[in-house]
This record gives C-alpha cells, sequence and structure tokens, in this order.
C-alpha cells in the first residue's frame, strides 16, 4: 500500500494517455478510484491493474460535457465506494485548425470537453467534500493554458480557461480545507499529442505526469493551492 491507502479518487478520461496513467498510479498507492471515459472508447486503467488492485476500483462510461451523464456517475461512485477524497479532471479533447476554418461547432465541443467538464464534474463532487471539509481537486491544464499555440486557438483557450478555474476555486474553498491545483504538462507521448502537433516530439510519458499528480493527491501541503505546476522544463 502507498500513501493513499483508504481514500476515494474520481479520475476522468482514464481510456488512455495522462489520465490512464494517473488512475493506475493512485490505485497502485492504494486508493480506491473511479474512472470513466466517453462511451465506445476502448482500453481502462483496469487493465494495468493487479487483481487485488482491480477489486477495489471501477470504469464507467461517462461523458463529462452531459450534466446528466456526470450526476450518474457521481451516483454510481458514491453508492459503490463513497465520496472521493480526491478529484482529478483529465478528460478533455484537442482539435487541430486555423481560427479561419473553426467551426463553431467545433470551438463549443472543445470548450465543453476541457473546461465545461471540469467545471460539471466538480460542482457534483464538491458538496460532499465542503460538508467534510476535505478534498484535493486536480485539474490537468497544459502548456497550451500558460502560452499560445498556432492552429490551436479552442484548446488553448480551453486551457487557459482550466487555470483560471483552478485558481477562483482555491481561493473559494480555501476555508473548507480542499486544495485546488493544476498540472500544465508540456509534450507528453500520447494520441493526443499526435493530433494537437503531429510534428511534435513527446519530451516525457504519461507516467511522468501521474508522478506530479500523486505528489498532489498524497503528499503535497493543504497550503499547496491554486498553483499551475509546469511540468515542460
Amino acid at each position: 500500500m502507498g500513501g493513499l491507502a483508504g481514500q476515494v479518487a474520481v479520475v476522468t478520461g482514464t481510456s488512455r494517455g495522462i489520465g490512464r496513467a494517473i488512475a493506475a498510479s493512485f490505485a497502485k498507492a492504494g486508493a480506491a478510484v473511479a474512472g470513466c471515459a466517453r462511451g465506445g472508447r476502448g482500453g481502462s486503467f483496469l487493465e494495468d491493474l493487479s487483481s487485488e488492485e482491480q477489486s477495489r476500483c471501477r470504469h464507467a462510461a461517462c461523458d463529462v460535457r452531459v450534466q446528466a451523464d456526470v450526476l450518474r456517475f457521481r451516483a454510481e461512485v458514491e453508492a459503490a465506494l463513497g465520496a472521493p477524497d480526491i478529484v482529478v479532471n483529465n478528460a478533455g479533447i484537442v482539435t487541430r485548425a486555423p481560427a479561419l476554418d473553426l467551426a463553431v461547432e467545433t470551438w463549443n465541443d472543445v470548450l465543453a470537453a476541457n473546461l465545461t467538464g471540469t467545471f460539471l464534474v466538480t460542482q457534483a463532487f464538491l458538496g460532499e467534500m465542503k460538508s467534510r471539509k476535505h478534498g484535493r481537486i486536480i485539474n490537468l491544464a497544459s502548456i497550451a493554458g500558460r502560452t499560445g499555440t498556432a492552429m490551436l486557438s479552442a484548446y488553448c483557450a480551453a486551457k487557459h480557461g482550466v487555470v483560471g478555474l483552478t485558481r477562483a476555486w482555491a481561493e473559494e474553498f480555501r476555508a473548507d480545507g480542499i486544495a485546488v491545483n493544476a498540472i500544465c504538462p508540456g509534450s507528453v507521448d500520447t494520441e493526443m499529442l499526435k493530433q494537437g502537433m503531429p510534428d511534435g516530439a513527446p519530451k516525457m510519458s504519461a507516467d511522468d505526469v501521474a508522478r506530479v499528480a500523486l505528489f498532489l493527491a498524497a503528499e503535497a501541503p493543504l497550503a499547496l493551492t491554486g498553483a499551475c505546476i509546469d511540468v515542460f522544463g
């Protein structure tokens, strides 16, 4: 067992990439993890665990863009595992397009998956955290939430929004004993990098980012809140 024994964690976007690595690392550290991904996506972090670790974890279909889906997921998590101590908002998508050709439907979808989903999932699980005066919220932003990138205007806008949410929530929830932080990774060896930056060279693995998330969940002092941790050198 590791530093998360006895804790419950929710991680979104756990079928692949960074979310899958974070969910697996939390489970290996002792947490009971509820992961989710959009219906129809293959793979699950459960495949990366031992049978003992799998026995205390769950993976469900949930589209974080849809409030009804999120509320159903919350009910499933709380019935199976109890209220979470940790929420990791990782789910997201990227679309590469020139601003002149970017359809408003695509713009809305990128913001919904990355930004609105972060809001909906946090809001769904926040009440129990506030009532218990305890919790950790970790939002996955990006280097695109720190700088601008040509052809990724919707994604950059969404991730800048995640940084803003993180800072606002850190102040709002400080008195409730809830730490809120963001991770801003650079080029990670994932399918999203290939979609967003086809010529980009990965500088790190998803497991590298998971190590930062595990620190924020298990070791970081409560006073560390409102931070946006750059993981791109």
